[in-house]
């Protein structure tokens, strides 16, 4: 053993000495190389009400560049961790969208259901994910039912200009909103037009679906769109109705009919 050690060292002070350097450089690089590990994947979980109180989901995109292979989606009450359940989901190919999720169009969004939630409670997601390189992470969320209370926008918005400064704004609440009778809705109105950059809003907390504004300026031409909320103020603004452009007329309405019939 002793001399198979003094033969290997008189073999290496044997080697010129630049094949020495270069041997101990290869070494120092073969050192300095990470190893491959995949990096931590985070997902970012949106919840919310589009119903209160019965109709929950949440969302996620998946993460760029990533590999899901699956995702586990449970959920429990926060007092009670153990007893959990698990979320309907629905990937990304589905057909299913809606306009309170915050994800971009051109992510790939999965979202799951969250059915006969309790009022009042504090609950926890755990949405876990499996990549096909054997890693995974997951994403804790606690959320209170009022708290992510955001109804769908408002439909069918729309604008009757009936005098050269009145219109009519009409419009019909969210359908997915299945409650009105028992949980209904105050709305709020914008209107904008391109002067300045200036723009007029208006808010009022009432269960009406129309709503007359006065004192308009005639021939400008304005943007309308509504919004929408649970009447008490729980959780938050649904998003605006798609915009309705109207132009005012430059002379009354009456003149209008008058010419018209001459």
């Amino acid at each position: 053993m002793f001399s198979s050690k003094v033969s290997t060292s008189n073999m290496m002070t044997s080697l010129p000495y630049w094949t020495l350097l270069a041997l101990a450089v290869a070494i120092k690089i073969v050192e300095l190389i990470p190893v491959s590990v995949d990096p931590p994947v985070k997902l970012s979980v949106h919840c919310w009400c589009a119903s209160y109180p019965n109709v929950t989901f949440c969302s996620w995109a998946e993460p760029p560049h990533s590999q899901p292979l699956r995702y586990i989606a449970s959920y429990s009450e926060r007092h009670q961790p153990s007893i959990s359940k698990h979320c309907h989901l629905t990937p990304p190919a589905s057909s299913f969208s809606s306009s309170s999720s915050s994800s971009s169009s051109f992510d790939r969004v999965w979202y799951c259901h969250l059915p006969d939630l309790k009022m009042l409670t504090n609950y926890i997601i755990n949405v876990t994910m499996l990549s096909s390189t054997g890693s995974s992470s997951f994403h804790l969320r606690s959320f209170m039912l009022e708290d992510i209370v955001k109804p769908d926008p408002p439909v069918d918005v729309k604008v009757l200009a009936y005098h050269a400064r009145n219109v009519l704004v009409e419009w019909s609440a969210p359908p997915t909103w299945s409650h009105l009778d028992m949980v209904p809705l105050k709305y709020q109105i914008t209107y904008q037009w391109d002067h300045k950059g200036r723009t007029k809003s208006v808010s009022f907390p009432l269960e009406s679906t129309a709503m007359e504004l006065k004192g308009l300026s005639p021939g400008r031409e304005y943007v309308f769109q509504v919004c929408t909320m649970d009447l008490l103020g729980l959780g938050q603004w649904s998003l605006w109705s798609s915009p309705i452009t109207v132009t005012l007329p430059t002379i009354k309405m009456s003149q209008v009919r008058l010419l018209s019939e001459s």
